[in-house]
């Protein structure tokens, strides 16, 4: 009988070594006495970078002018599906707009831009508005979510977990507290840490996504566990040892 007292104390050692209680709560330091609001301190609108597809689109009172302006290229997908190819911003951060030229506008957000080309565009036609989109605003989500994928965003602005919730949000195993958020700005690549447990997450520069970011949610140690080849054999393992236990009590009483 002792001798199956301490094959038990062994198996619920090793089962219970196997496992750990995770933090699986988003902010969950918030304290819940604080105002249920907070300062936002980063607005999350995106500036042009080099390589940006741009859609950019004029109006005024002349027709005239209108036609000029009223198209971009447009390209046929090997899906056949047709594509603008708006106006990509070269490697000195300019477009290269019809009558204008050369236009500088990286380093501005998609306003700043407008309210340049509109100013530049009323030395030659009245009362131009100009409308500015993103057609390359892209968001990257891999790792431990329910659904890995790259998406397009429309609205161009977009937070971290906007961008989760695209993506089916993390699974049991995604480490919360250890998202790796990896950017590539003005030639360098930005790789940052940001921990969702906690509520400070919400100031933080890297709340808002830029265009071309990458998520990464990395595993839990438990699912190496889980996976590995030879953690599949353990219940094989703790059984077979169970049984020989329970045959040695027996011939030993």
């Amino acid at each position: 009988m002792n001798l199956k007292l301490v094959v038990c104390y062994l198996m619920v050692i090793t089962l219970s070594s196997c496992s750990r209680q995770r933090n699986l709560v988003y902010f969950s330091d918030l304290d819940s006495k604080k105002e249920p609001y907070s300062k936002i301190l980063n607005n999350g609108e995106p500036t042009i970078l080099q390589n940006d597809i741009l859609s950019v689109t004029v109006n005024s009172t002349s027709p005239e002018s209108n036609v000029l302006f009223a198209s971009q290229p447009v390209n046929q997908t090997v899906n056949g599906v047709y594509e603008r190819e708006g106006y990509r911003v070269n490697e000195v951060g300019s477009i290269k707009f019809p009558v204008l030229g050369l236009v500088p506008v990286q380093g501005l957000t998609i306003n700043q831009a407008q309210k340049l080309i509109e100013a530049q565009l009323n030395k030659y036609v009245k009362n131009a508005i100009v409308n500015i989109k993103f057609l390359n605003f892209r968001v990257t989500v891999i790792g431990e979510v329910n659904h890995p994928s790259t998406f397009t965003v429309s609205n161009e602005k977009i937070n971290l977990l906007e961008a989760l919730g695209l993506a089916g949000d993390m699974t049991a195993y995604g480490k919360r507290e250890n998202v790796l958020l990896i950017r590539e700005e003005d030639g360098r690549r930005i790789m940052e840490r940001i921990n969702l447990n906690r509520q400070d997450v919400l100031s933080s520069p890297y709340f808002y996504l830029k265009q071309n970011d990458v998520i990464y949610v990395e595993p839990d140690k438990a699912k190496s566990v889980e996976v590995s080849n030879n953690n599949r054999l353990m219940p094989l393992v703790v059984a077979t040892i169970s049984a020989v236990a329970v045959l040695a009590a027996t011939l030993l009483k």
